[in-house]
């Protein structure tokens, strides 16, 4: 891999001028495998590269300090930074046409004891998917279109981070652009993808702007679908479940693990059952297992970077609320709550496909 990377002279030394070069590399091959993110930590006399591939950091190569830096600083310049702090966080954006590549870049940087780590993750504005593009089961596809299809209501997504939540998201934002006659606001932390046809705001902390204050004054803006990156606190679950009452259909993630964590804690967050019980119309809990590499049958290959699997599906459970469903949670029985398929079910039977394989079920239900 690091010939593919370091372009070295004659003498056989890197190139001071080459850092350019290097960096342009090394988003090729990440795009070219189909990377997410490209991280680089310094780590005294070299700098290590990894490529998050399918959810997991697969090991690139080194890059030795000196071209390190210079590749660092680079990054800095295009992204509008601060190319002489390293002793602070920064955040900013690589514009495509800077690098020459496919994919606008979001670049963070962090102190760490070993020296500066970078990481930039890659993001491609024309590859929003479709719903039935998600690969979602057949059931789970129908009761997310079924909801779409509403006019007020609550969809709740679950799972830890990199399940596929926001992919889920920007589909759902495509499917209701594509609709149209509606006014859709979105509240993000960040904006990762610009969809024509709707408001969209990114959540900016620094100056007081968090989900709680931007979705209640949107809401003067006489939204009719209100997208919320993330529910975490009271003031934002409480707007969340109000503005599902009231006539709008909402979409918003809460990290639980589970579609009955998902009640257990947004009644923490909001204890009056009976409006969760009438706000919340669907919940999906999400998972992404890695499937085996077709190009090498999962005995590791150039093209999946030797790791043996190459590309994802997703696991999906869904809760459809209904009254029984909805009777339960009134009276504060949420244990009584079972999505329509689990997903270790669902896993099961990708693995008996030849799918994907024994290990990675193992890898993400830790059995």
């Amino acid at each position: 891999m690091s010939s593919e990377i370091i372009q070295k002279n004659s003498g056989g030394k890197v190139s001071e001028t080459s850092a350019p070069e290097i960096l342009e590399n090394l988003i090729r091959l990440a795009e070219r495998t189909g990377a997410s993110d490209v991280h680089l930590q310094m780590r005294g006399k070299s700098a290590e590269v990894g490529f998050r591939l399918d959810g997991l950091i697969v090991p690139g190569s080194e890059l030795p300090a000196e071209i390190a830096e210079r590749i660092f600083g680079r990054i800095k310049f295009l992204a509008r930074l601060k190319t002489y702090q390293e002793s602070l966080p920064q955040d900013g954006r690589i514009s495509r046409d800077e690098l020459k590549c496919k994919n606008d870049i979001r670049v963070a940087t962090y102190p760490t004891v070993t020296g500066e780590k970078i990481v930039l993750r890659l993001f491609n504005s024309t590859s929003i998917k479709a719903l039935n593009e998600l690969e979602f089961s057949e059931s789970a596809r129908v009761e997310l279109e079924k909801f779409l299809l509403q006019t007020s209501g609550l969809l709740l997504l679950t799972g830890p981070a990199g399940s596929g939540k926001t992919t889920t998201i920007y589909a759902c934002l495509r499917h209701l652009a594509e609709l149209g006659g509606r006014h859709i606001i979105t509240v993000e932390d960040p904006v990762e993808q610009i969809i024509p046809g709707t408001m969209q705001t990114e959540i900016n902390e620094v100056i007081g702007l968090d989900f709680a204050r931007a979705a209640r004054h949107l809401l003067r803006q006489d939204p009719q679908v209100l997208i919320l990156g993330e529910i975490r606190d009271e003031a934002t679950a409480q707007l969340a479940i109000r503005a599902g009452l009231t006539g709008h259909l909402v979409i918003s993630t809460l990290h639980a693990g589970s579609c009955r964590g998902v009640f257990e804690r947004l009644l923490a967050m909001c204890a009056d059952r009976s409006a969760v019980a009438s706000a919340v119309e669907l919940v999906l809990n999400q998972r992404l297992m890695r499937k085996v590499c077709s190009a090498c049958a999962g005995a590791g290959c150039e093209t999946c970077l030797q790791t043996g699997y190459q590309g994802r599906l997703p696991l999906v459970e869904s809760l459809r609320m209904d009254e029984n469903v909805r009777e339960k949670i009134r009276r504060g029985d949420s244990a009584a709550l079972a999505p329509t398929q689990t997903l270790d079910v669902a896993a099961r039977s990708l693995v008996n496909l030849g799918v994907t394989n024994e290990t990675e079920f193992k890898r993400i239900f830790g059995l």
